[in-house]
Order: C-alpha cells, then structure tokens, then sequence
C-alpha cells in the first residue's frame, strides 16, 4: 500500500430520514432495456443526495393503499437519485425480463401509479480533488457513473468502463472521456467486468491517486478489492461494491 497521502477522501454524511409519496409522470427509453422515469409530488420539496453512489429505497405497492403505513410494506429496492427539483425525481432502471416488482413497474405502470421514496440515509461525499479517476460499473451502476462523471474536471486522467449486453444495449453517457463497453453476451451479469478487472496490472493504472468505483453485480467485488491491492489504492477512498446479487431479490448494497 502506497504511504504518499491522498489529496481528497471520502466523507460520511448522515441524513434526517424522510418518507414521500409521488407518482409517474414521464418514461423515456434510453435502450430496449433501460428507462428513465419522472416521479413528481410536493413531497420531494426539500429532497437531497450529496453523494453520487447515494440509494434512496423505492417501494412499489402490488394495488391501491389506504395509508402511509401500506406503501411502507410494500415491496421495495434500492436505486440511485439521478436529478431532481423541487418537485421531480428522475430515476433510470435496468429492465431485464419481468422478474421482480420495480423494473416491470418502470417499464409498464400508467402515469400517475404512486410509489414511496425513503431516504437517502446517508452520503457518500468526495473531499478534496482526487488525482484521476476510474469508474467501472455494470447497467445498475450507470446512474451513479453519470454523477460521478459529471464531476471530473476536463484534463484529469481517467477510465471510464461500462458492461451491457450488446452494442444495441448501450445508453449515452456525458463524460469528459470516451466510454468503453463490454459486451458480455448471453454470459452471466458482470461475467466481463471481472475478466477484465483480473486482466489489469500495476503498469494499468489510470494515474496517481485515484478515485477507483466499481459496482455490479456482486461478483465484481473480490476482484475489485483485489485491483485497489496492485494498484496501491487505500480502500477508505474507493468504493467497490455488488449493487446487486444473482438470485437474490432483496439483496441491499452495502451504504
């Protein structure tokens, strides 16, 4: 591990847990198999999410409720804010076959179907101004490789690897860099991430002191970890983690 101090960290930000009610109000498909959606409602005034890796729990009620406390139990994940305003929240969403409640619900619900938005918790918030930059990420990850993207100065080295599908998969991403995309076929999700994570050396880093984020499904994490190791990267200012577990619906990232 590298003793050369960092010039940025990551600082932990608690937050006053809020839950809101909103409703649909625009779909946009980005690819076949990934939206974008609009949630409106007066209680988003006063909404926030410092961090780029930030989750908010959405849940998504199978019918009408009555009460604050029945969209509480309904079914809920996990995903990432990607913009929002006063009174708007806009969220992208992976839509892979009809399993599960909240990619379906993306994908089909009529404008004005309600769900509850709970949180987010807490942030994670880049301090200081990292010396390079290497976003990885699967589909799940592109909301928060966006946000992280925005923020990178013009000049700063920096990697930027998305996996998909297919070349008929990929969605446009505004980055100071050109994205590259796997394409891992009829493979298992992050099956090329990895590979490609394993392949890379100490010779392949993107530049000194690095902000190094990984995230897909949970498999990227080991290899990931590994990366920070030959790389020389203080895992306190990377963020690797599975956004989500193979065959495991109700898996939450870790925050």
């Amino acid at each position: 591990m590298t003793d050369v101090k960092s010039g940025f960290s990551i600082e932990r930000r608690g937050h006053d847990l809020r839950f809101r009610t909103v409703s649909l109000t625009a779909r946009e498909w980005l690819a076949p198999d990934y939206v974008r959606v609009r949630l409106t409602g007066d209680d988003l005034r006063g909404f926030d999410s410092p961090g780029a890796d930030d989750h908010m729990r959405l849940f998504f009620p199978t019918g009408p409720v009555s009460s604050i406390d029945e969209l509480r139990a309904a079914p809920s994940r996990e995903y990432t804010p990607l913009a929002w305003g006063d009174d708007w929240l806009d969220v992208e969403f992976a839509v892979h076959g009809d399993a599960g409640v909240a990619a379906p619900w993306a994908a089909t619900a009529p404008f004005g179907s309600s769900i509850g938005v709970g949180g987010p918790r807490g942030s994670a918030v880049i301090s200081g101004t990292p010396g390079a930059w290497f976003l990885v990420g699967d589909e799940t990850a592109i909301p928060a490789i966006r946000r992280f993207a925005a923020a990178i100065p013009l000049e700063t080295p920096a990697r930027i690897v998305v996996e998909t599908v297919s070349a008929g998969r990929e969605v446009e991403i505004d980055a100071p860099v050109e994205v590259e995309w796997l394409h891992r076929g009829d493979a298992a999700s992050g099956s090329s991430l990895v590979a490609f994570l394993e392949r890379l050396t100490a010779e392949d880093a993107v530049g000194s002191d690095p902000f190094v984020f990984i995230a897909a499904e949970q498999t990227v994490v080991r290899p990931g970890r590994a990366l920070l190791d030959r790389w020389g990267v203080d895992p306190a200012n990377a963020v690797v983690k599975g956004y989500w577990k193979r065959g495991a619906a109700e898996y939450h990232a870790p925050h």
